[in-house]
């Protein structure tokens, strides 16, 4: 089968414009990483797109195409691209619609998406309407009001009550993502999270306090199974930047935070592939905070921690077939943003609960 992998950072999604570094580092580490798997399952041909200005570091095998720059110009490459595949593997963010976008374009084409459906990624990226869908359902996950541009967010702010956290109804990562402590703080947090999309809407939660964590999952559309939950390290410039984590994470409620992102996954039919959900583990449980249609930076340190393809199982998971047990970790990972990944412990069989040193 020959695989298009297209991460949209370092991939040529943004040719012709300013690239982020630490988007682009983000982004070429995810695409270095899926593409050795890729390649080690050894049955696929795999092609990928490229950005010039981004460094690369992948396997020789790989067929790498430059992107051209103009928007145009570039999605005519794009198109040619997928009509030459058997599969495409999106990495993407969110933001103003991009993912989704370019999942339905692949299923215009009628090629295999290696992923979520389009409808699955809409519904899973609207910030403002998936904490009731998994309400619904009976997760647990923080009350959110909805803030048009015309929206009072004083009013919506006291009712929820301070702390709360400001983010876009779609976005990505951290882009956007402020805390508000008071009335004084609110409207700057407000006008950020605005600025980070072309809508302008926003949305209002309370802040959780606990500890952040993500759990990563194969996802065969109606249901998943979880592979590690991972410690997230979040801080510095915003305050809610993404740096990193740690897999697998030691952690009392590490139990709940799969059951939580197990559940929020069968909320959201579609979901395919790798997925990851965000959760804050709290003393009365696990809340889930969002859902990651797609390959996220978590998979550097879980494809460390387990002796299995993940990009193989990904990819069954996919044609409907999950593992009949959840594999266990043999590692303790420790990973940044950035693509650096450091093996802290090797064990025989790794619980999801292990000693989680600070990092």
């Amino acid at each position: 089968m020959r695989i298009l992998v297209y991460e949209y950072a370092s991939g040529g999604g943004l040719a012709g414009r300013r690239v982020p570094a630490s988007l682009a580092h983000e982004g070429a580490a995810m695409r270095a990483a899926l593409a050795a798997d890729l390649v080690a399952i050894g049955s696929h041909r795999i092609v990928t797109t490229a950005d010039a200005r981004v460094p690369r570091d992948l396997p020789g095998s790989v067929d790498v195409v430059a992107l051209p720059p103009g928007d145009r110009a570039r999605a005519a490459a794009l198109d040619a691209l997928v009509d030459e595949v058997d599969a495409v593997w999106l990495i993407a963010p969110e933001t103003d619609r991009c993912l989704e976008r370019l999942a339905a374009r692949v299923e215009k084409h009628r090629k295999m998406l290696l992923g979520s459906s389009s409808d699955a990624i809409r519904l899973a990226s609207d910030k403002a309407r998936l904490p009731a869908l998994l309400a619904g359902d009976g997760v647990r996950c923080p009350a959110t009001h909805a803030l048009g541009r015309r929206a009072n967010a004083a009013s919506a702010a006291r009712r929820i009550g301070y702390p709360v956290v400001v983010k876009p109804a779609r976005g990505a990562g951290s882009d956007g993502v402020r805390l508000a402590r008071s009335a004084r703080e609110l409207q700057g947090a407000v006008d950020r999270a605005r600025a980070a999309t072309r809508s302008g809407s926003a949305v209002l939660q309370p802040y959780v306090r606990g500890s952040a964590a993500s759990v990563s999952l194969l996802v065969n559309g109606l249901d998943a199974i979880a592979l590690t939950v991972n410690a997230q390290a979040l801080g510095g410039s915003p305050p809610f930047a993404y740096r990193g984590g740690l897999t697998p994470f030691d952690h009392p409620r590490a139990a709940q935070a799969i059951a939580v992102a197990t559940s929020a996954c069968r909320a959201v039919r579609g979901l395919r592939g790798f997925v990851g959900v965000d959760v804050i583990l709290t003393g009365a449980g696990a809340v889930a905070i969002e859902i990651n249609p797609r390959l996220t930076t978590a998979y550097l340190g879980v494809r460390a921690a387990l002796d299995e393809n993940v990009a193989a199982l990904a990819i069954a998971a996919c044609a409907g077939d999950l593992p009949p047990s959840a594999p266990r970790a043999r590692r303790r990972v420790r990973f940044s943003a950035s693509g650096d990944v450091v093996v802290m412990e090797k064990c025989v069989a790794c619980k999801p609960r292990l000693s989680a040193r600070a990092f």
